[in-house]
């Protein structure tokens, strides 16, 4: 027997994704183990009898990192009897796109067969190259499933999106990272299960708080601390936090998570919750945030929600602001930090908010409404003959300093906003 044979044999008998990370490894191959998303998944539940069925219409997949999104596409992939095609947005553009749906009319044609197409990460792709889709969705030449972690609604264009089914996928709950961790260390034939290892409980716990609902986070700080353990050893508190010094914290700046968390703080502050406040500040701040843009969004409100209840807030905020320029991070968490807890604890009032918006409202609506002439200047003696500035009663002429004129146009009559 040749080398090569021998070679050709053993092969064979490997499994054929030894070599891929253990968080690949992993993937379940059907729903019956599916982990988590029993809202969309479940018993009864309308995707699972589709699914199940084959009859699958266009999905939006729409989820944090790590929550099961490419695995559904997978599982689906292994279920239907239609052509599965799998693109990455970030490795292929149009052209690759166009290819695959010219080969769809081929098999509808040729074959009555349809074709699922799997892209992951939509939202990479801009707004020309989803409208090559559009017609093609819409026709049910293909059945697009889009996989993202961005708000669809922001990052699919809308035609786009009207044509498909958004599913949102959740955080993984600690019961399923559990057995998940579980059934890791037992599998001998994808998992760790060769190994016999064990997990600390305090290690356990660890990892499953750092984990934050991500099966590949929790599956990829696992395989690093597994990694030249003897048979039979065990993993301890140490091996996770060494294994996990390289993980980020979880926050994209420019995605829909920048939005959620400083939404978080403005509305920790507004209801008077200094450390809660504290707390949305420093998960910015230490994932790398600009802290001039947290400054800006702290000034907003001060003027937003605090107001007139205490001017001296909107004054501290611009200091704090010259703070960052001048000193920079992060010696300027501190000051943030005050000015933080100083809107959270300062008494609240939101009538200049409110009262400019009506008198936003009433401005657009009446945009081309005259000055009524007694506020009219009148520099010229064409404009006084003309009327302007006739009958102006001056403040300072009057007891008080106060006077009983219109200072509206006349289509729309007094308003009182405050």
């Amino acid at each position: 027997m040749t080398s090569n044979s021998l070679f050709s044999q053993a092969k064979k008998q490997l499994p054929d994704n030894m070599f891929a990370p253990l968080a690949e490894r992993m993937r379940p191959a059907s729903l019956r183990f599916y982990l988590g998303q029993a809202h969309i998944v479940g018993r009864e539940r309308l995707l699972g009898k589709l699914i199940k069925a084959d009859k699958l219409t266009s999905l939006i997949l729409w989820g944090p990192p790590g929550v099961g999104k490419t695995t559904l596409a997978k599982i689906i992939a292994r279920q239907t009897k239609a052509h599965f095609a799998s693109f990455s947005a970030v490795a292929v553009g149009t052209k690759e796109i166009k290819q695959e749906i010219e080969l769809a009319k081929r098999r509808q044609e040729m074959l009555e067969q349809r074709t699922i197409l799997f892209l992951d990460e939509i939202h990479r792709f801009n707004k020309a190259q989803q409208d090559v889709l559009l017609p093609h969705v819409e026709s049910g030449r293909i059945v697009l499933i889009g996989a993202t972690t961005e708000n669809p609604s922001f990052s699919v264009i809308p035609a786009l999106l009207s044509r498909c089914r958004v599913v949102v996928l959740n955080r993984l709950e600690k019961d399923d990272l559990r057995n998940l961790l579980r059934r890791t260390l037992r599998d001998k034939t994808k998992g760790l299960g060769k190994q016999q290892l064990k997990i600390e409980s305090r290690a356990a716990a660890f990892l499953l708080d750092l984990s934050q609902g991500d099966a590949r986070a929790l599956l990829t700080i696992l395989e690093i601390a597994a990694k030249g353990k003897k048979s039979g050893g065990r993993i301890q508190l140490g091996d996770i936090e060494n294994a996990a010094l390289s993980r980020s914290m979880i926050y994209d700046k420019n995605g829909e998570e920048h939005y959620n968390v400083i939404s978080a703080l403005h509305k920790s502050l507004r209801d008077s919750d200094p450390d809660a406040g504290l707390y949305w500040l420093a998960r910015m701040l230490e994932a790398g945030e600009d802290p001039l843009y947290v400054g800006r969004r702290l000034l907003r409100f001060a003027s937003e929600d605090i107001g007139n209840a205490d001017p001296q807030a909107l004054i501290l905020a611009m200091n704090v602001i010259a703070n960052v320029k001048f000193v920079g991070m992060p010696e300027s968490e501190t000051a943030l930090a005050q000015l933080v807890i100083y809107l959270a604890r300062a008494p609240k009032d939101n009538s200049a908010y409110t009262a400019y918006r009506q008198a936003a409202a009433d401005a657009k609506k009446t945009s081309n409404a005259p000055v009524p002439l007694h506020l009219r200047n009148a520099p010229t003696n064409l404009m006084k003959e003309l009327g302007y500035g006739r009958g102006y009663k001056y403040a300072h002429n009057y007891k008080n300093k106060k006077v009983d004129q219109s200072h509206f146009p006349d289509s729309l009559g007094r308003r009182k906003y405050l």
